[in-house]
């Protein structure tokens, strides 16, 4: 007869130990011990597995042509896949609630036809899947769903459907008879994607895996859930804005660089092939305070616009607030700002925003910050036909930055006259051979007298 025992789970790392503790000796957090109990004699569930590769081999004869990419028909989550789903791989997917993860992958199956996908939602009946997919307008004849939440039960559903591809919608929802804790804990959610990970391995048979994300927006469950799974995707956003970002923080078969960028509308969720011109505006009409940044998200190049607010500290403490910015690099530009260029703000209230409610971290928006918070300083516009790129340093020079010819092409496809960039000086770059006017420029005091006389 099985018995049970005790134990304190902690639910950020996954690390278990006999007592109870304040802090977690594993991972430093407070207050993450739990209690759960587990059967000791607890058989995990039965899962056919194949030893016809279990054997070393030399690399040479590895056969990797089974390895092929099964193209999804979504030319943005292929990029950031790195070209498609491997088979046999195990792909979380993490976001905030109503963001659009079901929705995306819903829509995704459902232009998959030549492929037999198998949907288990654990959240919503198969009711409310068809009004979506009726809202969607796709159709895949081969697509199963189902309505289920024991792992035991999905796994003969696998066997009974053999699909090209399994969905399982969420992770936290799913349970393993094996385990007596609630869905959702970190035995549950542990056991659960250990399980469909060696289902895939040894079946070929690509995973998606939907996942909460936490109050930081970091993924729910252990940590391990994210060590486990081949690759780990963030659908990110604000409620408030129409536009959704696709990001890659673990892909063992491509690039994490890669973004794809999503428009939510009524009917589903439409790509964008060209985010410049949806995330400039050009409706400032002159106004101050207003900067566009050539930046670069994976491969690939954009132009967005960078909005600053400065006035005078209302309370007598100066505050500084971002959107889309990180906080600590506002500050180390507002200090070279000041201390560099000798212009004196510290004693005023600073705000930045990146238009469109995304997020970026591309480096080179620098210069474009630094020269919108001038630029409401000064009450004086920057030109609205002139873009810019340049990543500033502790010394207030301008340090070069990649990819300097793709920012050049895009903002001379897009119409700007000129684009302020770094001195490439013996880098070999030749500027004659663009349309669009390339201004290098050295140190932050020669881009402001290039831009404000």
């Amino acid at each position: 007869m099985a018995k049970n025992k005790t134990v304190y789970l902690c639910q950020n790392c996954g690390a278990d130990f006999p007592k109870w503790m304040g802090k977690c000796p594993a991972c430093g957090q407070w207050g993450t011990l739990h209690e759960e109990v587990i059967r000791e004699a607890a058989s995990a569930p039965a899962v056919k597995v194949s030893h016809a590769d279990s054997r070393p081999q030399l690399l040479s004869q590895v056969d990797s042509s089974r390895q092929m990419r099964i193209a999804t028909g979504c030319s943005e989550l292929d990029r950031v896949l790195g070209g498609g789903i491997v088979p046999g791989s195990v792909t979380l997917l993490g976001g905030e609630p109503g963001i659009g993860k079901s929705t995306l992958v819903l829509q995704t199956i459902l232009q998959m036809p030549d492929k037999k996908v198998l949907y288990v939602s654990g959240e919503e009946s198969l009711q409310q899947i068809k009004l979506r997919a009726d809202r969607i307008q796709g159709e895949n004849p081969q697509a199963w769903f189902v309505s289920e939440t024991l792992l035991e039960k999905i796994l003969e559903h696998v066997d009974q459907v053999q699909p090209d591809l399994l969905v399982v919608d969420s992770i936290q929802t799913l349970y393993t008879e094996t385990a007596e804790s609630s869905p959702g804990s970190v035995t549950q959610v542990r056991e659960c994607a250990a399980t469909l990970l060696r289902v895939a391995k040894t079946r070929d048979l690509p995973v998606i895996l939907i996942g909460h994300i936490n109050k930081e927006g970091s993924i729910a469950g252990p940590k391990v859930l994210e060590h486990i799974v081949d690759t780990v995707l963030l659908f990110e956003g604000d409620s408030h804005y129409v536009y959704r970002i696709l990001r890659s923080i673990k892909n063992r078969f491509g690039s994490i660089a890669e973004i794809g960028m999503y428009e939510m509308r009524r009917e589903g969720l439409r790509e964008v092939s060209n985010p410049s011109e949806l995330l400039l505006s050009r409706q400032h009409l002159g106004l101050s305070g207003v900067a566009i940044a050539a930046a670069i998200e994976g491969i690939r190049p954009f132009m967005i616009e960078t909005q600053a607010l400065v006035s005078t500290a209302a309370y007598g403490v100066a505050q500084r607030s971002t959107t889309g910015f990180e906080i600590r690099r506002l500050n180390m530009l507002l200090a070279v700002l000041e201390k560099r260029a000798g212009f004196k703000i510290a004693q005023k209230d600073v705000f930045l925003n990146i238009a469109g409610g995304i997020k970026v971290s591309d480096p080179a928006i620098d210069l474009a910050v630094l020269t919108a918070i001038l630029s409401s300083n000064l009450d004086i516009a920057v030109d609205k036909d002139t873009c810019l790129a340049g990543e500033v340093g502790l010394a207030g020079e301008i340090r070069p930055v990649s990819r300097i010819e793709q920012r050049i092409m895009e903002a001379q496809k897009l119409g700007f006259k000129r684009i302020v960039i770094p001195d490439f000086s013996g880098s070999g770059l030749d500027l004659k051979r663009f349309k669009i006017e390339v201004a290098s420029v050295k140190k932050i005091e020669e881009a402001f007298r290039l831009l404000f006389g």
